[in-house]
């Protein structure tokens, strides 16, 4: 049975809320799901940058607040 791990990108919106994305992988196989709306979605490549997509788009948040670009 594959290990599974979990990792997140966390960004904030121009109110200072934070936004988080988890990044779950099984395998080869990746999932991304916003703790904020629900959103989710399969991404086998890639996945941070879709989750950090995601949180522009649809929450602009895109302020990292650990201070690197992504939260890997």
């Amino acid at each position: 049975m594959p290990e599974i791990s979990t990792s997140k990108v966390s960004r904030r919106d121009q109110h200072g809320r934070e936004h988080v994305v988890q990044v779950r992988r099984r395998g080869a196989q990746r999932t991304i799901r916003c703790e904020t709306c629900g959103w989710r979605r399969a991404a086998q490549f890639l996945p941070w940058l879709k989750a950090e997509e995601h949180l522009a788009q649809a929450h602009r948040a895109t302020v990292d607040p650990a201070g690197t670009r992504s939260g890997r």
